[in-house]
């Protein structure tokens, strides 16, 4: 039995006062992500057995290739808050930690990267 008061036991081990804006942010990009998952299954199944000059004509259209490019941002960004939550839940040796989030970060932008530019160069036709 331990005369500390449970307050004094408690204390520092609280809230950091940063979860709840990734919180939020996790939660807006699911939801906004909804809309964009359904259109862009509706456009796969739609163009699925056509030809990839069809898909690629669909996809030059400027609001589908907005739709496209936001999807795919959208769909990075929320993975990476995923994993950032996870990694700091239960990565507990601080320097594994922060090189997890640091390569986390670094991959999920690079692959965002390169997507938002395959949709760029689909919309130019090039």
């Amino acid at each position: 039995m331990s005369l500390r008061n449970p307050l004094a036991t408690a204390r520092g081990l609280g809230s950091a006062k940063d979860g709840t804006g990734t919180f939020l942010a996790e939660r807006l990009s699911a939801l906004a992500l909804v809309p964009l998952t359904l259109w862009f299954l509706w456009s796969a199944l739609g163009h699925f057995g056509g030809g990839y000059a069809d898909t690629r004509s669909f996809l030059a259209q400027p609001m589908n290739a907005s739709l496209a490019a936001a999807f795919v941002l959208l769909l990075y960004y929320h993975a990476a808050l995923g994993l950032q939550v996870v990694i700091e839940d239960y990565v507990h040796v601080r320097w594994l930690e922060i090189t997890a989030l640091i390569a986390v970060k670094l991959l999920f932008s690079f692959a965002a990267l390169v997507c938002l530019l395959a949709v760029i160069r689909i919309t130019l036709g090039g």
